[in-house]
């Protein structure tokens, strides 16, 4: 087999036929005794003596040799037994793993979130999260909306916060909090001796933007035709911190959300009309039970409406 190929499991499969006999195999290979092993294993000892006669038959291999009331392995029964202990090994550790993910106390919450959001909001978060379930693990991952949206799709993910708020039908989403957008320009711009100004006033200017599929390309773009006129975009990134720099560098304008710190080189200033915000929401597949640290983190998130982001 392949690497990464999967074994497909059906009614002939070896694996389904095998799996519940392994563990009895391994322990008459342990012991090389029937009767202590069936002692072990809390069975009848003709019950385990049937189900090892079975499997031989069934695999047309004899895996032990007989004498008297003792056993021994055969080369091929030794074959065997290694990738059975392998197997056996192999699904204790998948049990432990699982079950530790859903430990109410210890387990994992997988979490996306906006590029935007992980340098101060998430981080807060997480500490006031943790300060009432401490043990509690998270997988973060940071991309644009519409890939996180596929990856708790695809199971990926438990929860994500994204914009703008998603509304799809196999999506349940709940509206957190608002962020005021605000128009960036170069430090010697001759906008950037302004405080406030009306998108419609840059129409004129180059943008640097986000590529198409981000969330706030979108709603750049909408605002922008709310404002009269669709911009010309001079650089496109994955990154807002990256479209600070380049407006730094004088190659565009952007409408951007705060930055956790001042960045040097711009000026930042408020857009008085349209109305510049973006919405912030949680979002998770309808219908996918959760596990328990996943419905209190979600609960704390929802708690959290009206005051998500730093003020």
């Amino acid at each position: 087999m392949d690497t990464g190929e999967v074994a497909e499991l059906g009614a002939d499969s070896w694996a389904v036929t095998l799996a519940p006999r392994l563990a009895q195999f391994t322990a008459v290979a342990r012991h090389e005794h029937v009767t202590r092993a069936a002692q072990e294993l809390g069975m009848p000892q003709p019950t385990l003596s049937r189900a090892i006669v079975r499997l031989e038959e069934d695999l047309g291999v004899a895996l032990f040799a007989r004498h008297g009331r003792t056993l021994s392995l055969t080369p091929a029964g030794r074959a065997f037994l290694a990738a059975t202990e392998r197997a056996l090994t192999d699904l204790e550790r998948a049990t432990e793993s699982v079950r530790a993910d859903v430990d109410p106390a210890a387990g994992k919450v997988a979490f996306g979130f906006l590029h935007t959001l992980g340098s101060e909001t998430v981080p807060g978060l997480i500490r006031s999260f943790r300060a009432d379930h401490p043990r509690v693990r998270f997988q973060l991952v940071q991309n644009y909306g519409e890939a996180m949206i596929e990856r708790l799709r695809a199971g990926d993910l438990d929860l994500c916060l994204t914009s703008p708020v998603p509304d799809y039908p196999d999506l349940v989403a709940r509206r957190l909090d608002e962020q005021k957008l605000r128009l960036v320009v170069p430090d010697d711009h001759p906008l950037a001796a302004r405080k406030r100004i009306r998108l419609a006033e840059a129409a004129g200017e180059l943008f640097v933007t986000l590529e198409p599929g981000y969330g706030l390309r979108r709603i750049t773009d909408a605002l922008c035709a709310e404002a009269g006129f669709t911009p010309r975009v001079a650089f496109e990134g994955e990154e807002a911190e990256t479209l600070r720099g380049l407006v730094a560098a004088g190659l565009g304008v952007a409408l951007l959300p705060p930055p956790a710190v001042p960045r040097p080189g711009v000026a930042e200033l408020t857009v008085t009309a349209p109305r510049a915000v973006r919405e912030i929401g949680v979002a998770w597949l309808d219908g996918h039970p959760d596990t328990p640290p996943v419905a209190a983190f979600k609960k704390f998130l929802l708690s959290r409406r009206g005051r998500l982001l730093p003020r």
